[in-house]
């Protein structure tokens, strides 16, 4: 396999062996418990593109079948010789030495994973498996119908195929909670159902997510990438995020702000003590370029970082659109005030960074 200097060089590749850390599976669900402790119970929960000898998306779940209140758990994987990401892990003892073991047809075919009741056994004993008719693609008729029983879908996609993971599952109307690279915010079939607040962040980006298990072949790179105590490779991103349809309570937070008066006066940024909130020239707008320094007496519409999608409160503020990819929804042609100029806020002459623009409520 190509090395590869970060998730985004990966995506472009098709390397998609990124397993999601055990640890930070349970951070993010947890949030989701404590806001409802009720939110999987009942529910059938599909994991695609999740091997369960690989991955921990089925063995978390599993091993909470009982505190969550599971009805069942489904889990597909890719079959080894897919051509559609790049993917290839070592047969285990669990697949060859069980009874289906069909060495003809285990590269060739993908694996389907149930479970439908608790065990005190080791998890993967109590799951159920076969062979799929096909690869395990989740475009396929045969996962689709996995997809079609789900009520909650959770895994973390391949980077590669992302756009199209997430319009199926936007397709199926399901709640999902999955992961992608931080630059999915900026897509333009994703950030309409954010805007729309159809979707939103999880409950948290960057270090949120710590670190993936990479095979050999990966890059190591981030300043926490590792070999764990079980020799595992462990790579650090700052580059993703969670991605859902499950309500939480932290994106309802409103953020603690101050006045106008008080940044221009007080804020631990320098840039804002000196040199305050320039407007666009292309733009009805005001540039804030920290979500800290977002001044909370502020009416008219408002430049911020795309990070400010993760402290983003609905009832607190209203998205507009942004100043990436040349928008021209009515809400920001209405505040353009250089049609020429339609690609990012510009000062003084001057092209800033991406935006997001969004007005207090």
């Amino acid at each position: 396999m190509a090395k590869n200097a970060n998730l985004t060089s990966a995506a472009k590749a098709k390397n998609d062996e990124f397993y999601t850390l055990y640890d930070d599976i349970q951070r993010e669900l947890n949030c989701y418990l404590d806001y409802d402790e009720n939110v999987f119970a009942g529910k059938t929960i599909f994991l695609p593109c999740d091997d369960p000898e690989w991955s921990n998306f089925t063995k978390f779940f599993a091993l909470n079948f009982n505190r969550y209140g599971l009805k069942k758990i489904i889990s597909t994987s890719y079959a080894a010789d897919s051509k559609k990401i790049n993917f290839n892990p070592q047969i285990s003892l669990f697949e060859s030495e069980s009874p289906q073991f069909d060495e003809k047809i285990t590269n060739s075919r993908g694996k389907i994973f149930t479970m439908t009741s608790p065990s005190e056994k080791f998890y993967l004993d109590n799951l159920k498996w076969n062979y799929l008719e096909g690869d395990g693609d989740f475009r396929s008729d045969e996962v689709k119908k996995l997809f079609a029983e789900a009520d909650v879908i959770i895994t973390n996609p391949p980077f590669s195929l992302f756009r199209e993971f997430l319009k199926q599952i936007i397709d199926f109307d399901k709640k999902f909670l999955i992961i992608g690279n931080i630059n999915c915010i900026t897509y333009a079939d994703v950030f309409p159902l954010i805007k729309e607040n159809k979707i939103w962040l999880g409950n948290g980006m960057g270090r949120w997510i710590s670190g993936f298990f990479v095979p050999e072949g990966y890059e190591l790179y981030g300043t926490e990438a590792r070999i764990d105590e079980k020799g595992r490779r462990v790579v650090a991103t700052n580059q993703c995020l969670w991605l859902t349809n499950l309500e939480h309570g932290r994106r309802h937070e409103p953020l603690q702000l101050m006045t106008m008066a008080r940044n221009l006066k007080h804020s631990k940024h320098k840039i804002i003590r000196e040199q305050g909130y320039p407007k666009y020239d292309n733009y009805d707008a005001i540039e804030v370029p920290f979500t800290d320094a977002i001044p909370k007496d502020y009416d008219g519409v408002m430049g911020v970082p795309i990070t400010f999608l993760d402290k983003y409160c609905p009832e607190q503020f209203e998205i507009l659109g942004h100043t990436f990819a040349g928008d021209t929804s009515p809400e920001v042609e209405k505040i353009r005030t250089d049609l020429k100029n339609r690609n990012r806020g510009i000062i003084e002459g001057k092209t800033k960074y991406d935006r997001i623009l969004i007005r207090r409520r």
